[in-house]
């Protein structure tokens, strides 16, 4: 049985590796794999679930949450799905045959202690020890997993755990999802098919428990979900991405990307999405903002010199906001999974709106500043 599951693992690593890193692979990838183009039409809740006719694709959970003593959290809970072009399918047709590779990353923010903790996960869909369905949203790595709940729309449940840390929530849309980008598609370069599917629930309502070793405690919250799909790869010329979500206290959210290229330069199609309170959208192309670091952090692991605080502006919102890490320590090294070190944490948003005092919570991911990000998108 060991045996067997070392040479499982071993094809799943070498799996990651040639499905992640080999450049040569692009012009199957075109063949074999639908590319994110205009007119998509999305229907729910169908869309809500996998959609294998993608290369790569993805079901994104954040959110800050407190416990009733008033001890502060944030947490990250990410499905990943890949699939598999025919070169490098190199099994025969069996209940081994690795065509999906399933990996999920699971990380707590521990913002009262300062402390961070993230766990990483790949399998496959071979006996059901990992999958997604396709009508649905219900998508899991071994015991980890994010299902909808039949019995209460607009209602999720998630559930991780590793070692002394495990999550389990329920979350529900205090808002309509919204579709990001224009004419059904999320650009993330020039090039026919640099593009991805891709849509949020930007307010969640969340409850649940979360367990650090022997403590249990009953949490409160909100959450930000995305969900995407393509079969891109990033422009050559770019290295990595930042990326934003917030919820301000007027109720209004914004999500922002800004796609950097190897100059420093931000590229042309980085662009967001500003919610309202009633949660209609309203596209952003990057001429309409303006995001300026103004303080780095160094991580003592990877070496990488993150950005930290940002400057954030929206001039025909009025809108002035200062992006600050509630900690710096928020830091992943997926070396068994994806294979990226990136950094994903609860930030703090605080400014003016026309005129006036506005705070907010939310997100950050930072790519490309360990390394140049050269997987698939």
């Amino acid at each position: 049985m060991h045996k067997l599951q070392r040479h499982l693992r071993s094809v799943l690593l070498l799996a990651s590796s040639l499905l992640m890193v080999l450049p040569g692979l692009a012009n199957d990838t075109a063949k074999e794999f639908t590319i994110a183009t205009e007119g998509y039409r999305y229907a729910f809740p169908r869309d809500h679930g996998a959609h294998e006719a993608f290369r790569t694709e993805w079901w994104y959970y954040t959110g800050q949450l407190k416990a009733r003593n008033g001890r502060a959290f944030g947490y990250q809970l990410t499905f990943f799905r890949r699939g598999m072009t025919q070169a490098q399918v190199k099994t025969r047709p069996s209940q081994w045959a690795v065509t999906q590779l399933y990996l999920a990353h699971f990380a707590v923010s521990d913002l009262s202690q300062g402390r961070f903790h993230y766990a990483e996960k790949i399998s496959r869909t071979g006996l059901g020890k990992a999958g997604s369905d396709h009508d649905r949203l219900h998508v899991w790595v071994d015991q980890w997993s994010a299902e909808s709940l039949a019995s209460a729309p607009g209602t999720q449940t998630l559930r991780a755990a590793d070692g002394d840390f495990a999550l389990q929530l329920t979350v529900s849309q205090e808002k309509p999802l919204v579709i990001h980008g224009s004419n059904g598609i999320s650009y993330k370069g020039s090039t026919v098919g640099q593009a991805s599917h891709y849509y949020s629930f930007s307010r969640l309502a969340t409850t649940g428990q979360l367990t650090i070793g022997n403590e249990s405690f009953d949490m409160t919250g909100t959450s930000w979900m995305d969900h995407e799909f393509g079969s891109a790869d990033l422009d050559k010329d770019l290295v990595g991405w930042d990326w934003f979500s917030l919820q301000l206290d007027d109720q209004r959210d914004l999500m922002l990307y800004r796609l950097r290229r190897a100059n420093g330069s931000t590229d042309r199609v980085s662009s967001g999405t500003l919610i309202d309170r009633e949660g209609r959208g309203q596209h952003l192309s990057i001429k309409d903002f303006t995001l300026e670091p103004i303080s780095y952090w160094t991580s003592p692991t990877s070496k990488a010199r993150y950005p930290q605080q940002w400057r954030l502006t929206i001039p025909s919102q009025q809108l002035s906001l200062e992006l600050t890490p509630l900690m710096a320590e928020q830091e992943l090294s997926t070396k068994h999974s994806t294979q990226v070190t990136y950094w994903e944490g609860a930030i703090e948003a605080t400014g003016s709106s026309q005129g006036k005092p506005t705070r907010g919570q939310g997100y950050m991911e930072l790519t490309g500043y360990a390394e140049r990000f050269t997987k698939k998108l």
